[in-house]
Order: C-alpha cells, then sequence, then structure tokens
C-alpha cells in the first residue's frame, strides 16, 4: 500500500507542476503565444486552456476533491494531451515534440491507477 501512495503522489505531483505550475508561470510569455497561434489557435484560447489546467491540476492534488470532480480533471487532461499530440503532428509532422504530450499522458494514466489503487471506495 505504501508503495502505491508513493507512485500516485510522484505521478500526480508530476502532472500537477506540468500541467498546473509551469503553464501558470509561463503562459504569457512570448515562446507561450507563440506557440499557440503556431498551432492555429486563436489569442484568447491560451489564456483559458491555463485557468482549466490550474483547476484541473488542482483537483487532482487536493486530496479533498470529491472522486467525480477527480475523473473530471483526468478526463480533461486526457483531452488535452490528444488534442496537442494531433495538432503537433499535424502542423510540424511526427517528432519529439509530438511525442512528449503522450508520455505526459502515460504517466497521467499511471496516476489515475493508482488514485483507485489506493481509494477502491470511490469505484
Amino acid at each position: 500500500m505504501k508503495k502505491d501512495k508513493i507512485i500516485y503522489w510522484v505521478t500526480t505531483g508530476f502532472i500537477f507542476l506540468f500541467e498546473g505550475v509551469m503553464p501558470a508561470l509561463t503562459s504569457q510569455t512570448e515562446l507561450a503565444k507563440e506557440g499557440i497561434a503556431h498551432l492555429g489557435y486563436p489569442s484568447y484560447f491560451g489564456p483559458m486552456l491555463v485557468v482549466f489546467k490550474v483547476l484541473g491540476a488542482l483537483a487532482l492534488i487536493i486530496p479533498l476533491v470529491p472522486a467525480r470532480i477527480k475523473e473530471w480533471a483526468y478526463a480533461g487532461f486526457g483531452f488535452v494531451f490528444t488534442y496537442a499530440f494531433v495538432g503537433h503532428v499535424v502542423m510540424d509532422g511526427l517528432n519529439g515534440m509530438s511525442i512528449f504530450p503522450l508520455m505526459v499522458f502515460g504517466v497521467m494514466i499511471v496516476s489515475y491507477i493508482y488514485y483507485y489503487k489506493i481509494n477502491p471506495k470511490t469505484n
């Protein structure tokens, strides 16, 4: 059980840092704005995405958040990672930048699996 909790908190912490903290700190940089524009999204999409990422990351990291809300956060991140992969492949072809969202998606799947391993009554 202790190993399961460690795996859950490490993977969830990674998602929190990469999808909550980092976007909140870097979303208004020129590089971030250029990245959103490069993928063909309108300028309002970036800040809106950051708000939802931060809310989703908080939902995953705060233990008192109900399981149903966590489910929505996991689903939302699943869509984000899938769309990021597709967007990068369409615009730039298959490369390291397009594979990275799938790697983070894999980490999130581990977090999801271990959430239910350490909270079996929420199934």
